[in-house]
């Protein structure tokens, strides 16, 4: 039922961005540079693309930017998880060598260790 949808969805939204592609075909320019700078430079400052194509790069640049920023804003929480997957790795294995060294030391702690043997 979900992936239906999820596809009705997506569907939805090709059909508005075709609308919105075909609604704005027009060419616009657009300038990359001050015309100043472009001048100092040498640089080409404009280019003319069609309306759509320049909603849709400035959609995509900002999906990007957001992205990326979430990625920075998160790094501290994936460290953390990190650092503390390495301490329950280190405590497992410093309690699985405790357990092997002296063995148990009564019954029930041996049939903790060993459920599958009741």
């Amino acid at each position: 039922m979900i992936r239906y949808l999820r596809y009705g969805f997506l569907a939805a939204l090709a059909l508005v961005l075709l609308t919105l592609a075909l609604a704005n075909r027009e060419p616009v320019t657009l300038k990359l540079l001050p015309a100043e700078l472009a001048e100092y430079l040498n640089l080409p400052y404009q280019m003319t693309v069609p309306l759509f194509l320049a909603l849709f790069a400035m959609i995509a640049l900002g999906l990007l930017v957001g992205f990326i920023w979430e990625w920075f804003r998160e790094h501290k929480h994936r460290a953390e998880a990190a650092r503390q997957a390495r301490e329950a790795k280190k405590a497992k294995k410093a309690l699985a060598a405790e357990r092997t060294k002296d063995g148990p030391q009564d019954d029930v702690l041996a049939l903790l260790d060993a459920p599958g043997k009741a």
